[in-house]
């Protein structure tokens, strides 16, 4: 499969869902996508559906709660393809719902915040330098309308703080990033039919992952720095 004059997206915890909807949205689009999964087996398979389709398409191995892992997948894409245009952090866990602050399990809040935060910022880190060898690059992280000040409120504690915490790093890197041609914002997808949505779904990951395909292709003169929904600029 040749990539030559394609730019190339990495999705992380595209296997299913949205993250799967965006890796084909993007796709769709003329980008060759590196689908990861933190099985190599379910990226691998989850790829070869999206190629069955004919879209330029392969996977790779990412866990983005594990250092090496990360280093990893961007290095070998950056040399595989000798390039990396755009990250989508998409991958994310949410495992205390319900949970209330002033009774929270300690223990979910630390595999939260590594996995929701820490690993998207492990990604971008290690993505980042790929990026500035081109000269070009497009971050986008997803969040939850959850995590905005104007919708907090209690339950699901560690799974708010983590994704508040993404808020802040996705404005954070732009300010740094602004004059390098790497934008980077951030968007929730609302309420999607995905495990996570417990039925309270209202839309398909197909229709959510229409703005995360949108921000990962902005012009160079394109927002930064911004939380969106439905490309709808929101408030943090």
């Amino acid at each position: 499969m040749s990539t030559e004059g394609q730019r190339v997206a990495v999705v992380t915890g595209a296997n299913r869902g949205l993250g799967y909807a965006i890796a084909r949205g993007l796709a769709e689009q003329g980008l060759h996508v590196v689908l990861t999964a933190r099985s190599e087996q379910a990226a691998e398979q989850a790829a070869a559906k999206l190629r069955g389709e004919g879209l330029s398409v392969s996977s790779h191995q990412l866990d983005v709660t594990d250092p090496a892992s990360v280093a990893r997948a961007m290095a070998d894409t950056g040399f595989t393809y000798g390039r990396l245009d755009v990250l989508i952090n998409n991958a994310a866990v949410a495992i205390d719902r319900g949970q209330a602050a002033s009774t929270v399990d300690m223990e979910k809040v630390r595999a939260t915040i590594d996995a929701n935060l820490m690993g998207a910022w492990r990604c971008c880190t290690a993505a980042i330098p790929e990026m500035r060898k081109i000269k070009y690059g497009r971050i986008v992280n997803v969040t939850t309308h959850m995590s905005t000040f104007g919708q907090m409120g209690t339950g699901s504690v560690a799974y708010r703080v983590a994704k508040t915490g993404l808020n802040a790093l996705t404005c954070i890197l732009a300010a740094e990033l602004h004059d390098q041609n790497i934008l980077v914002n951030a968007a929730s997808p609302g309420k999607v039919d995905t495990r996570l949505a417990y039925g309270k779904a209202e839309q398909s990951p197909e229709e959510a992952a229409d703005t995360f395909a949108w921000l990962a292709t902005l012009p160079d003169d394109g927002p930064s720095g911004q939380l969106f929904y439905r490309r709808e600029a929101l408030a943090w």
